[in-house]
Parts: structure tokens; C-alpha cells; sequence
């Protein structure tokens, strides 16, 4: 068996440096930076639109979901009763709930928006040791997600059910509620939702 001549090598590089030189481009071992590349996932959408239904007034309200592992608000628009009376604290934080527990709109989903929460998840009012402002779900909080209660508490944080700079949750059980709030960290990774005891109520 015969061995390739060691001179053939260095041979076909320099043909191969004048072939790029005479095609007007200059060989160089320099990295070039094109700068990152273009987003897959926007995390953008316009708002939505909802036509009420008779007695239902049409509110724009924002809900958190999860993109790009951060939790992103997006504008939407809930159907409320027109009657001051049905349009309670609870009922509102209901209906945002339901928003978070339908699936992302085609121009949601394709900007890359996805929700955590899972239904059925039900509000009714605070129980009567419960600290004034408490919603209890009919599950407990800490068993969902983290991003689930995380889209949760920012989702309520916005709206009538924060109480105090925070949004008191309990579940069905006989638990004490907790006290929850959504700075920008958890925003950044939902995950790190930590709540804290929900200070009891003055009026005893």
C-alpha cells in the first residue's frame, strides 16, 4: 500500500486560498458575530375582543400567563354582570380565574404563551376567623403548580381581591389562609412564589 505524498496537503490549501481570493473573499480565521438570533417566541399579542352578552358589560382586565418560562401579562376582556350587586369581589376574581383556566388564544399560543392553571378551580368568600380579604379555593393552594399559583396571585394582585399589598388565599381544608404577593422576581421565575402567614383580622 502506498502512502499519500505529504506534499499534496499544503498544495490543495494554497488552491484552495486562491480560489476564495479570486472570488473577492478574503480567507480569515476571525469569528463572525451576526448579532443573537431572532426570537422563536415574541411573548407579544394585541389585545382581544368580547362581545357581552345582554345584561354583561365588557371590562378589559390582564392575566398572567407563562412564556418563555416568565410569567407575561396579556390585555383580555371579561364579560361582567351590569348589576353593582352580582359584580362582587369574589365574582370578579372568578372571572379572572376562568381566564387563566382556558386555554391561550391561536394569537396567544402562537407567540408562545401557555397557562398552568387547571379547572375546575372555584372562589367563594372569607370564612369567619378568616383576616378580611380572604378568598378560599376549592383546592389548596400549595398543591398546585408553582407557575399555576403564581399566575394566580399576580392575576389577582391587579384587581379588587388584593388586600394590603397582597392576595390572601386559603383552600378548603381548615388551614389558615397565607398571605401571597407577586414582585418582579416571581415574574422572572415563577417558581420562587413564597407565601407568608396572613396577619390575622382586627376585627377579631
Amino acid at each position: 500500500m502506498t502512502r499519500p505524498h505529504r506534499g499534496l496537503v499544503p498544495a490543495a490549501l494554497v488552491l484552495a486560498g486562491l480560489a476564495l481570493a479570486g472570488c473577492g473573499i478574503r480567507p480569515t480565521q476571525i469569528p463572525v458575530d451576526a448579532g443573537p438570533a431572532p426570537s422563536r417566541v415574541p411573548c407579544e399579542v394585541s389585545a382581544t375582543e368580547v362581545v357581552p352578552q345582554a345584561g354583561r358589560t365588557a371590562v378589559p382586565v390582564q392575566v398572567y400567563l407563562v412564556c418563555a418560562s416568565q410569567l407575561v401579562a396579556v390585555d383580555r376582556t371579561v364579560a361582567t354582570p351590569e348589576d353593582e350587586a352580582a359584580s362582587s369581589r369574589v365574582g370578579e376574581a372568578q372571572a379572572l380565574v376562568d381566564e387563566l383556566q382556558q386555554q391561550p388564544l391561536p394569537a396567544e399560543h402562537e407567540a408562545g404563551f401557555v397557562t398552568w392553571v387547571r379547572g375546575p378551580l372555584l372562589l367563594s368568600d372569607a370564612r369567619g376567623n378568616d383576616p378580611a380579604g380572604t378568598l378560599r379555593l376549592n383546592r389548596q393552594p400549595e398543591d398546585l403548580p408553582a407557575e399555576a399559583l403564581a399566575q394566580l396571585v399576580c392575576t389577582l394582585m391587579e384587581s379588587r381581591a388584593a388586600t394590603d399589598g397582597a392576595v390572601l388565599l386559603g383552600g378548603p381544608g381548615d388551614w389558615a389562609p397565607r398571605a401571597y404577593t407577586c414582585p418582579a422576581s416571581v415574574k422572572e421565575r415563577p417558581e420562587s412564589l413564597v407565601p407568608a402567614p396572613a396577619r390575622p383580622s382586627s376585627a377579631g
